[in-house]
């Protein structure tokens, strides 16, 4: 499962990560809109698999979303759960689409916000004979998938800058070798 992942791709996934977990647990929540705050592990957790494929997304999405279990879930597994599925299946398209063009991966995120929310209502709300769908939908989904796409905008580059770093390294030093 990690034949493809080297030492520099690791550390870098585990930093990213761990920032943006951090950044969308204090800085995005200082600078909400109506108490919605942008979902930065989804971002890179779908840019991830988008860029790489279906392990490494569903290996980030796993981890991002266990970090979310840890701190703010009510059980262990259910957003790591949720988060390594959208991975696994963003991954599946890694091979069909160009990972330069910015309108198809920023088309995933936003699908991919989309289907969190509404995954996390129906798990979490219409489970429990709550069924404002239309509130939840104009109040939460809606907003946080706009936030979520604009500042994917920005963080999508970044994320595929440093990637195309990385693999332009691993080549290198695999022509060393050779």
């Amino acid at each position: 499962m990690f034949e493809n992942m080297n030492i520099r791709r690791f550390i870098f996934n585990f930093i990213f990560v761990i920032l943006s977990f951090i950044l969308q647990t204090t800085v995005f929540r200082i600078i909400d809109f109506g108490g919605i705050t942008p979902n930065l592990l989804l971002i890179f957790t779908t840019s991830t698999a988008f860029i790489k494929g279906d392990k490494p997304g569903l290996l980030v999405g796993f981890f991002s979303g266990l970090l979310v279990d840890i701190f703010f879930g009510n059980y262990i597994g259910f957003f790591a759960l949720i988060y390594m599925y959208i991975g696994f299946i963003v991954g599946k398209l890694h091979i069909i689409f160009f990972t330069q063009n910015l309108a198809i991966p920023i088309l995933l995120i936003s699908i991919s916000d989309f289907v969190f929310g509404f995954v996390c209502y129906v798990l979490m709300f219409l489970f429990r004979i709550k069924f404002d769908i239309g509130y939840y939908m104009s109040n939460i989904i809606i907003p946080e998938l706009v936030y979520t796409a604009i500042v994917a905008i920005f963080y999508y580059p970044v994320i595929l800058r440093i990637n195309t770093s990385i693999d332009e390294r691993e080549q290198r030093s695999a022509k060393k070798f050779v």
